[in-house]
Parts: structure tokens; sequence; C-alpha cells
């Protein structure tokens, strides 16, 4: 039996995220979609977005009731919108299937936190869904196998993050500060979005620092794990976060600690089989997983693989991946594919 196409919304359409779920949506979206809005501000709204897929794309005025008549909406947005908003467009049997990228609802009870090739049968009969941060996200694709394979007891990950994990702005004061020195205007770039000047430069400071000191992103990654992989409350998981001079696509080396044997063979071809995982690992070949390749791309890199030598049953490797596709874009559109296939989203009406 053929689906109903879906009518498809984007709240924040046109800023980083927005704009890769719309292409996202336009290159591999398995569903069906016979109308897709895009809603915005009173600043965006009246725009024309051309899409390859859609035509085009006048951007409407948010509103929650517009944003209900749909059948799926993606909130690419802060948690403050997020929160105030979310909840109200997927109310009752009429609202609408959200997919949040924000951080609003991704600790609350009852709220799915999701990587699609991890725990895609927590969305049935959801009508919320959140989306997790880009670093966690990234990072369990290459752990996850791992971990059904040989069982995780800990892991701790250094990561290194990309201009383009604070939005279209993070990119453009890398950019512009990079030419500002470069072309000699400057002697240190200016910096209004990150701590400090990130050109030429790694700034280990990534969101707020909190009482453990900790920031808050090397915690998101704790709790996120620990969520998504049906954790328990305390298990052990350390995270460094460090923003680098790089435009996208993030890195993390992740030293993984198991309770059986670890088998560097057997991880291999767990990686190797591994849905959205690439394995890029030839050393005498220099091959290896980098933003430079990661970039655009939908799988995840890993390599570097090996036993590490520090601890028993351990294994350390590096990965990449494109935090605004596998990370946001790419992952919220796996997401509502998923609750198409376990039935958690259908056209409200026939069309």
């Amino acid at each position: 039996m053929t689906m109903a196409p879906l009518n498809v919304g984007i709240v924040g359409a046109t800023g980083a995220v927005g704009k890769e779920i719309v292409g996202c949506l336009e290159r591999r979206c398995s569903f069906p979609i016979y109308n897709l809005r895009l809603f915005g501000s009173k600043r965006s709204a009246g725009r024309n977005i051309e899409t390859s897929k859609f035509g085009n794309v006048t951007i409407e005025l948010f509103c929650e009731e517009s944003a209900r008549e749909c059948d799926v909406v993606f909130l690419a947005v802060d948690g403050d919108f997020s929160c105030a908003h979310a909840e109200n467009i997927c109310a009752g049997d009429d609202g609408a299937v959200v997919i949040d990228n924000s951080s609003a609802f991704r600790y609350k009870e009852g709220i799915p936190l999701v990587v699609p090739e991890i725990n895609a049968d927590a969305t049935k009969g959801k009508k919320l869904i959140a989306n997790p941060n880009c670093t966690t996200a990234i990072g369990l694709m290459a752990v996850w196998p791992l971990h059904q394979l040989f069982g995780l007891s800990k892991m701790v990950m250094s990561t290194y993050q990309a201009a383009s994990g604070a939005g279209q702005p993070g990119m453009d004061e890398l950019i512009e500060g990079t030419r500002a020195v470069l072309n000699g205007e400057r002697d240190v770039a200016e910096n209004k979005v990150f701590a400090h000047p990130l050109p030429f430069n790694v700034i280990p400071h990534i969101d707020k620092f909190q009482e453990n000191g900790y920031t808050k992103e090397e915690m998101k990654v704790t709790w996120e794990t620990r969520k998504i992989c049906g954790l328990v409350d305390d298990f052990p998981i350390s995270c460094t976060a460090v923003r680098i001079p790089t435009a996208r696509a993030h890195s993390e080396n992740i030293v993984a600690l198991f309770e059986k044997p670890v088998d560097v063979a057997a991880a291999r071809k767990a990686l190797e089989e591994a849905p959205g995982v690439k394995l890029v690992d030839d050393v005498d070949n220099m091959k290896y997983p980098m933003p430079l390749t990661a970039s655009g791309q939908y799988d995840v890199e890993v390599g570097r693989l090996r036993q590490n030598i520090a601890f028993d049953n351990a294994l350390e490797f590096f990965v990449c991946g494109d935090q605004l596709l596998r990370g946001a874009a790419l992952n919220a559109v796996l997401v509502a594919e998923a609750m198409v296939e376990n039935g958690s989203l259908k056209a409200k009406k026939a069309t």
C-alpha cells in the first residue's frame, strides 16, 4: 500500500541547519512529500527560496496554527523558541509530529532523544522527538556498533569542533577574521561569537562552565550518551571539547573501554558493516578521517583504529562527521523516516 504524501514544515529554514534539512529532503528523503512549507521570522517572511525538488517556496511568517497544519515540523531554532512552541505544535491528535534540533527537550522524561541507527524504536507513538547534540550523534555512530560487540564500560572523548557548530555567525567570524589577519588589517582577529579569536587559535571552551569544571557542551556528551544508549545514570563518560579554526565537520578522538576483551579485526568488521559509518583507515596510504573529506558527507568517517596501550580491553579511534548533516539535519530527516516506517508519522488527511 502506497503511503499518502506528507505536508512538511521547517521552522528556521534560512539558518545553517534549516538549509541542510531542505537539502536532505531534496536529495535523499525516502518518504513522499506533496508540500514543503518554510516558516520564519518577520525578517525572513516573504522571501522566496529556490529548491530543485519543490520549486520556489515562499517563507511564511511563523505561527503555531499554520505549523499544526503540517504532518511533521522540523524545528531548526534555538531552545527558547522550542520551549515556547514545540509542545503546542504537536498537542492533540490533530497536531504535527515535531522533530526538534535544539537542546530544549533532550533531557526531559518521556521525550525520546534519538539517533535512528541506535534507538529508532523510542519514537513509536510519540509526537515530539529531540535531536541530540551534534558531537554526541557523530561519536555514537562509531561507538554503538563497538558497544554491541564488546560492551562499553567507560569512554573518554576529546573533540575538535568546527566553527559552524556556532551556526552561520560562527563560520562568518572565522572566515572574516582569517581574511583580516592575512590581509594585514589586524594582528589578531575580532571575536563576538567565540570566547576568544578563533583564526590561528584553538579554544578549549564551548558553552558555559559547570560546577564540576566541565563545560555544558562536554556534559551533553555524557548525559546524551547515557540516554540514547540506555546506560545507567552514573555511567562513566568524560569529554573535553575544543573549538578549532575549521569551517565544517567535527572531529573526535575516542578512547573506549569495554567489558570484554577487544579484537581489532572484529571491531573493524563491525564498523565496516555499520550503517552510516565509513571506515577510512589505511595509514600506509595516509587515509584517515579528516574534516576536509567528511564535510558534506552523510556518513561518519572512522579510522586510526587501534588497541589502546594504556588500558586493558580498550580501543582508540578517530571520528569525523559533518555536524550540520549527521549531527543535525540528516539525523532529523532519518528520525522522520524511521517514524514513517514504524507508523508514528503519516498524513493526517489524504491529498
